[in-house]
């Protein structure tokens, strides 16, 4: 007598041609399948086993193209979509106080706010982005925008030593973030984090204060450090040390630390932040725009420094597509080091997936295609002639696919891009607030 099983139930099954789980790393999985149920991935097996197992409510069959985990942006200021191509081509430090601090000073509030990210949510996930680091003012309308558009956000509690239109003091810069910790510490897609400015624009105490609260409550510390050589000269005269070496005196060079950018690092603070277990966040097109420096990717990799990709502001990029991110980032590695194998394409797209999920302190979450993770997933489409003839999956995500080939995106489960199309996001409401927008930020400018 022969028994069977009954199929087991599951909400949605994904076939595709390939699977890209990031982990274990490097593997391509040809013709497989993901089950999701509700939030999490239940299963990840070739596509026969899948239909024999699972009785789905949905199978979305996707033979021509790759399904890996969403891309996660691991350092932005979304609201400054708002301010995308505002003033190009100009060094860091007079782009940034000659022309954006000053109209931020008359635009930044809570409309603000709100609006620049509503239109960066859009371009990310149309671009296969399902999370972001954001590091921005207003951390309570970054909360409550990103929880209305279900989107997965790293929102950053600001602390800067100047007055903002969010807080006039460094306490208030405290009280206002820690009610705002209290307020979202539960929620499922948003999580907090400091995000003291840099250390050029923080002094000691409130550094010694982001410690010593981060360590209390578990938090990610979200920081722009080394940015340029510069600001490590300025450092040296104020403070008769380098900026990472300041950070470390005040204890916060360790596991919690996403430094950003560090374009100008010695091989002893290369070992430094092996040793201590920081997270760089590598930010290739920003500080290329900006002509900030190199991160030595290379040797990071090399002393086996976890890697984050993120894509900077739009006012510095000029754009959220983590794919370019990706090329760009493999690009320069190669070409920094004079070594054709740094970053090679498994290595960007785990920069790009789980190196930034881990940094962000959500590498349990999603980053990877396993079971018990977030259902955080993107379809890639590779029958256009521009991935053709395909060789090698990894490489033609990382060197050849343009954002336009995603074809379907799924976040915590629910499906939020189909057939290219955005759902349950009003396209042209954003673009009509946008160019609102430009006209009030031109009036600013002078028509500039």
């Amino acid at each position: 007598m022969t028994s069977t099983t009954a199929p087991q139930a599951c909400d949605l099954l994904i076939e595709a041609g390939w699977v890209v789980p990031v982990e274990p790393h490097g593997v391509v999985l040809a013709d497989h399948a993901v089950a999701v149920t509700g939030d999490r991935i239940v299963a990840v097996l070739p596509r026969e086993q899948a239909r024999a197992r699972f009785a789905a409510a949905e199978v979305v069959s996707r033979p021509d193209a790759v399904l890996m985990p969403g891309l996660v942006n691991s350092h932005c200021h979304n609201p400054m979509t708002l301010m995308r191509g505002m003033a190009d081509d100009l060094p860091l430090m007079t782009w940034l106080q000659e022309h954006i601090w000053p109209v931020e000073g008359q635009v930044i509030g809570p409309e603000f706010v709100a609006d620049g990210i509503e239109l960066a949510v859009a371009e990310m996930l149309r671009g296969g982005t399902t999370a972001c680091a954001e590091n921005y003012f207003f951390p309570d309308v970054q909360a409550s925008t990103y929880a209305r558009l279900g989107f997965r956000a790293l929102v950053g509690l600001p602390v800067i030593d100047f007055p903002t239109a969010w807080a006039r003091s460094q306490d208030e810069y405290f009280d206002k973030g820690l009610e705002v910790h209290d307020n979202w510490r539960r929620h499922p897609l948003v999580s907090l984090c400091f995000v003291p400015h840099a250390p050029y624009t923080v002094d000691d105490a409130g550094f010694e204060r982001v410690r010593m609260l981060a360590d209390q409550l578990d938090l990610v510390v979200h920081c722009h450090i080394h940015e340029t050589a510069h600001e490590n000269a300025e450092a040296m005269k104020a403070h008769g040390m380098r900026q990472l070496a300041r950070l470390d005196r005040l204890g916060l060079v360790n596991d919690r630390l996403m430094a950003v950018h560090m374009t100008d690092l010695t091989d002893a603070e290369i070992a430094l932040c092996a040793e201590r277990g920081v997270s760089v966040v590598h930010c290739p097109e920003s500080n290329l725009k900006l002509a900030s420096g190199f991160c030595p990717v290379a040797k990071l990799q090399v002393a086996g420094v976890n890697i984050a990709i993120g894509t900077d502001g739009c006012a510095s990029n000029n754009d959220l597509d983590m794919f370019g991110e990706m090329r760009t980032a493999a690009l320069l590695a190669k070409g920094v080091s004079g070594d054709a194998s740094a970053l090679d394409a498994a290595s960007a797209l785990r920069a790009a997936t789980l190196g930034s999920a881990r940094a962000m302190g959500l590498g349990e979450q999603v980053g990877s295609i396993e079971p018990g993770k977030q259902a955080d997933l993107v379809c890639v489409d590779l029958s256009p002639l521009e991935t053709q003839p395909l060789h090698h999956v990894l490489s033609q995500l990382v060197y050849a696919v343009g954002r336009h080939q995603v074809s379907d995106v799924w976040l915590a489960g629910k499906p939020r891009v189909a057939g290219g199309r955005l759902l349950d996001i009003d396209a042209a409401a954003i673009a009509a607030k946008a160019r609102r927008w430009r006209e009030r930020i031109a009036g600013i400018r002078g028509g500039a």
